[in-house]
């Protein structure tokens, strides 16, 4: 899949997705980039507010893929894995990203990057924000920065290596399928057998990662056998 990025730059919006989704309603074209220096209500996943500082990297892409809609979650794990390599480009060669299901990318176990996809108007929005300089000082996990695991790079670097990086792996996933993409993920993801603890609304499930599915559901070894997490937030059960 050929993308042609038609980048609009905003110094502050008040969410990148958010004008993605009405530039998508009002029928932009595939390979749309909304990035902003600085959101005034960014959002993770769930709702969350996402911290989004000058000197960071938020951007979203609108793209127009013309596969069953089954399929749009796999560009979760697309996404991670573009993200997890533009990372590594960035950093120090002894330094690599890892992944957390479905799609934190981590630096050094800190939470560097995260994806928020959402769909509207037959088109796919998937946003991005980057801590490039800045982390928040208060998140419930822990976090980490380019600049500080040793990386060398400006915003605008980073997006240009992170679109160049969005195009091949789209043009992979699109010519090839989900499963290499699947088989790349668990790669850069905790070993099989780690200890896990899986939160669905107010349930809990915990187990040992038994990894991924052919759609990309988690799949968790617990007391009462193998279950498939479709969604929630995954944290480590350490010692």
């Amino acid at each position: 899949m050929t993308v042609m990025f038609h980048i609009q730059h905003h110094e502050r919006v008040d969410s990148t997705n958010d004008e993605a989704k009405r530039l998508a309603a009002a029928g932009a074209p595939h390979g749309t980039v909304v990035h902003a220096d600085e959101q005034g209500a960014g959002r993770g996943r769930f709702g969350r507010t996402w911290f989004s500082p000058a000197g960071n990297l938020y951007l979203s892409v609108l793209l127009r893929v013309d596969l069953p809609a089954e399929r749009n979650p796999e560009l979760s794990f697309v996404t991670a894995i573009t993200v997890a390599d533009a990372v590594d480009a960035l950093l120090p060669k002894q330094t690599k990203a890892t992944l957390k299901w479905p799609n934190d990318v981590l630096v050094n176990d800190g939470k560097i990057a995260g994806i928020l996809l959402e769909s509207v108007e037959n088109a796919q929005i998937i946003g991005i924000g980057l801590n490039v300089l800045e982390a928040p000082r208060n998140a419930p996990y822990k976090t980490s920065t380019l600049v500080g695991a040793g990386g060398i790079a400006t915003v605008d670097g980073a997006r240009d290596i992170l679109l160049e990086s969005l195009e091949k792996r789209l043009e992979a996933w699109t010519e090839h399928g989900f499963e290499p993409i699947r088989v790349e993920w668990l790669s850069r993801a905790h070993p099989i057998g780690t200890p896990l603890r899986a939160s669905i609304g107010g349930l809990t499930e915990e187990g040992l990662f038994a990894g991924l599915d052919l759609d990309g559901a988690m799949l968790l070894d617990t007391s009462d056998g193998r279950k498939r997490i479709v969604a929630g937030e995954v944290s480590g059960i350490g010692p």
